[in-house]
């Protein structure tokens, strides 16, 4: 693993290859499929970086931003990512703010080019647009960022032409199974693997953790984190903790967010279909980021400003990890994914994770008890997602805040 930047504690991924962010499409640098790079985003203006795709694969690039720990953000402020065609159309965009607890973290967007739509179709060369949004500072500082691009293939014959409408959407109940410690990583090259069950860990204010779960195709993942009680302080902080979940390609998939007062509070994520090829179909963003088998992404950050009502801690987490199911035989893709086995829980990835699976007799409650972790995600808090006329849907969301 690489060392951490200098002003966070975030873990860039080892192999990242820094690039620099252009200001105009003339100089954008490539981004391979496959690959994960560094580079940094300027406190104003865009930064412009460049895909050659070809005319039968999706493509998802993501950015995440790595503001410094110590600096001011407000709600509305975020990070943008858009891709475009040759002609300056947009194929899709995405935007995600730090929220309501306006406490500076690693945040991440996303951009694709999918094929099936009427723009952005055809092989040839693509951008990705990197911006900050919602700024209000007059000289803001510049933000690291860690940019990841992957494809994926067509499938080989017609699939379904609507997302699947039953399935399970009955609260689960969370796991009980005694407790297993587990640490967390510091970015997505350093996620820790879970199973089935219930892990134990600390997080102290400002930081933010990083888990992957195996969710194999025809799989239901559930998820609760548990903030423990204060050992001193009083107030309230609002927007505390921050639990998101995001897929493969690191697109936003669910999150909650809860208030703290320093008795525990637990923020559950709704429930989710079961991973199926055309959840992508789906309106909500929801069922649509449901849509890949692969390692998907357990984020938590605790608001700084749990420091100021109740000292620097650490404080107790608990993670109540559920998945449900046999797994299923996936899509009858076209070819191979870049990189190779991204969408299967036995696959490779991007960034490695650490250690394979460690889950719970029933794994799956099919009995799988321990699968080798893929590791391609993605981090956010506030986002809105814009799909030019393809089969991602105009998505806006907010994080529930408060103390729901």
């Amino acid at each position: 693993m690489s060392s951490p930047s200098s002003s966070s504690s975030f873990a860039f991924a080892e192999d990242a290859r820094t690039v620099p962010g252009a200001s105009a499409t003339t100089d954008a640098a490539r981004l391979e499929p496959g690959r994960t790079y560094r580079s940094t985003l300027p406190g104003s203006g865009e930064a412009y970086y460049r895909l050659v795709l070809d005319a039968t694969s999706n493509a998802y690039v993501s950015a995440t931003a790595v503001p410094d720990p110590d600096a001011s953000v407000s709600a509305i402020e975020g990070i943008k990512v858009s891709v475009q065609d040759a002609d300056g159309r947009s194929c899709s965009s995405e935007t995600t703010t730090f929220g309501a607890a306006r406490s500076p973290h690693p945040i991440a967007a996303g951009g694709a080019r999918e094929v099936g739509g009427s723009r952005c179709q055809g092989a040839g060369t693509y951008y990705v647009v990197v911006e900050r949004s919602g700024t209000t500072d007059f000289a803001p500082a510049q933000w690291e960022l860690e940019l990841t691009a992957v494809q994926e293939p067509g499938l080989a014959r017609a699939g379904a032409t609507e997302a699947p409408e039953d399935w399970d959407s009955a609260t689960p109940a969370p796991p009980t199974d005694e407790p297993r410690g587990r640490r967390g990583g510091a970015g997505f090259a350093t996620a820790a693997a879970l199973g089935r069950g219930v892990w134990t860990d600390d997080i102290a204010p400002g930081q933010t953790l990083f888990y992957q779960v195996p969710v194999d195709w025809g799989q239901q993942v559930s998820a609760t984190a548990e903030l423990g009680t204060a050992s001193g302080g009083s107030g309230y902080a609002g927007s505390a903790l921050d639990f998101s979940l995001y897929n493969p390609v690191r697109a936003f998939v669910a999150d909650r967010s809860v208030g703290y007062d320093g008795k525990q509070r637990a923020a559950a994520l709704a429930p989710l279909p079961p991973v199926d090829h055309a959840n992508r179909l789906s309106f909500s963003s929801r069922v649509d980021g449901m849509r890949f088998a692969g390692s998907y992404y357990l984020v938590v950050h605790l608001s700084s400003e749990v420091a100021e009502q109740f000292g620097d801690g650490p404080f107790g987490l608990m993670l109540r990890v559920g998945v449900k199911g046999d797994a299923q035989d996936g899509p009858a893709y076209a070819g191979e994914s870049v990189p190779e086995g991204l969408f299967s829980v036995r696959g490779g990835g991007l960034g490695g994770g650490r250690g394979a699976v460690v889950g719970g007799a029933g794994q799956g409650d099919g009995g799988d008890e321990a699968m080798t972790a893929v590791a391609v995600g993605g981090i956010g808090a506030g986002s809105v997602i814009l799909v030019g006329l393809g089969v991602w849907a105009a998505v806006a969301r907010r994080r529930a805040g408060g103390a729901g």
